[in-house]
């Protein structure tokens, strides 16, 4: 199995983590400094990004936060601006940035907070990713990781807004990449797993549905390896190993050596997408 950031050179290379304050966004940031990125987080809550930056830090990496919220495209231009000069243009972005809630029957859900999980899962990463296009093209350079889930392609029926949302990031994903190809710019989907401040929301509330309980302690008390994993994944993809794969919906189970050597077979035959199958 493949190490992580030990393996993966990106010294001069630098990073934007949207959703870096904590949980997985945090493990990636951390992770992109140990192989040498300059990084940049963003997210809503400062007092955690600041503790990224001290992890980061304390790990020899440099980085920076930025509080925004990533709806907001104003506010994402000026994160994106503020990185360029502190650090250079953005080289790799991380669209970690997500919402699970609301849970529950669709009847009983609030509709505004339901629609603001597409809000945040799907126009956030169009608006950062519509930030630093530009620059990647000008460059003929870039790697996009868009942060999906399995659930975009397994039935949840508490989860409507964060399954339909993660489905539609999946798709997005695929329809750029031709675009993004002939410009030199990766863009992948990547659905990790492993315990998060996520999981302890779910595993605590006791109006979730008993499924998503228990599937959340599960993923608190075995869930480890499964983030490792993801990590793994994504520095592989950054690394631009895995470029034949642009436009792919890669999951955090998958090995990168099988994927390597079945880049092939995976476009004749359309694999690692969302389909219709008759």
């Amino acid at each position: 199995m493949r190490a992580k950031s030990d393996e993966v050179d990106l010294t001069g290379q630098v990073a934007l983590v949207t959703g870096g304050g904590r949980g997985l966004g945090r493990a990636f940031a951390v992770e992109l400094a140990k192989a040498g990125a300059s990084v940049g987080i963003t997210a809503r809550t400062q007092s955690q990004l600041d503790e990224t930056v001290k992890l980061v830090e304390a790990s020899g990496g440099q980085a920076i936060a930025i509080s925004a919220d990533v709806t907001d495209k104003g506010a994402i231009e000026k994160v994106v601006a503020s990185l360029e000069e502190r650090f250079g243009p953005v080289d790799i972005l991380v669209n970690n940035a997500g919402l699970v809630t609301p849970l529950g029957n669709d009847w009983e859900l609030d509709a505004d907070e339901w629609w603001q999980t597409f809000n945040i899962n799907v126009n956030g990463p169009y608006i950062c990713t519509r930030a630093v296009i530009p620059s990647m093209m000008a460059r003929g350079k870039g790697r996009i990781i868009n942060i999906t889930s399995i659930g975009a392609h397994t039935v949840h029926r508490y989860a409507t807004a964060y399954c339909a949302s993660k489905a539609a990031i999946s798709h997005f994903t695929n329809c750029l990449a031709p675009a993004l190809k002939e410009h030199g710019i990766g863009v992948f989907a990547l659905a990790p797993a492993g315990p998060t401040t996520m999981h302890e929301l779910l595993a605590n509330e006791p109006n979730r549905s008993p499924e998503m309980r228990e599937l959340s302690r599960r993923l608190l008390e075995e869930g480890q390896p499964m983030m490792d994993s993801s990590v793994r994944l994504l520095m592989y993809l950054v690394s631009g190993n895995g470029d034949s794969l642009s436009g792919r919906h890669i999951s955090w189970d998958d090995s990168e050596d099988e994927l390597t050597s079945r880049v092939d077979e995976i476009e004749r035959d359309d694999l690692y997408v969302l389909r219709l199958r008759k």
